[in-house]
C-alpha cells in the first residue's frame, strides 16, 4: 500500500513543472547560441534578390530638385557642391538673409566651421541664395476683427 499525501504530490507537480521549464530554457537557450553563431537563420524563407533602385540625383521636377529641394536656377549645382557636403539643403534655404548677412555668416563657417575658401563660388552662392530665398517679412497677424465675443460657462 503505497500512499501518497497531499504534500507529496504538490512536491510532484512542482518537480514536474520545474523539469519543464528547465527543458525549454535549455532549448531557447540552444536556439539563441545557434542565431549568435548564424544570424541568418530563419525558418523563413528569404529571397536573396534585391532589387537595385536606380535614382537620378540629379533630378529636377516642376523646378525643384529632388534630392536636395532646392530651386533650379543658375548657381545650384555650385550651391549644391558647397553647400550640402556639411548640411542638408534645409537648413540652407530656412535661413533667409540678405547678401551682407550670406556673407558674414560664410566667413563665420570659415573661420569656426572649417568651411574652405571659396573664391569666386561665393558670390555665385550667395546671389543664389538672395534671389532664390529671399528675406520675408513675418510680421505678426492682422488685428481680428468683427468678433462675436461670447462669455463661458
Amino acid at each position: 500500500m503505497n500512499k501518497t499525501t497531499p504534500n507529496q504530490n504538490g512536491i510532484e507537480r512542482a518537480e514536474r513543472l520545474l523539469r519543464t521549464a528547465l527543458f525549454l530554457l535549455s532549448i531557447a537557450s540552444l536556439l539563441l547560441v545557434f542565431l549568435i553563431i548564424d544570424p541568418t537563420f530563419s525558418v523563413f524563407e528569404r529571397n536573396q534578390e534585391i532589387a537595385a533602385v536606380e535614382v537620378d540625383e540629379d533630378k529636377i521636377e516642376n523646378g525643384i530638385h529632388l534630392r536636395t529641394g532646392l530651386i533650379d536656377a543658375p548657381g545650384l549645382d555650385v550651391v549644391i557642391n558647397n553647400c550640402t557636403n556639411c548640411h542638408s539643403a534645409k537648413l540652407v534655404t530656412q535661413n533667409r538673409m540678405n547678401k551682407e548677412r550670406w556673407d558674414a555668416t560664410i566667413r563665420w563657417m570659415q573661420k569656426t566651421q572649417n568651411l574652405w575658401d571659396l573664391g569666386d563660388n561665393q558670390k555665385i552662392i550667395v546671389d543664389y541664395l538672395v534671389t532664390n530665398y529671399p528675406i520675408e517679412e513675418k510680421g505678426r497677424r492682422s488685428i481680428l476683427a468683427d468678433i462675436e465675443w461670447y462669455e463661458l460657462e
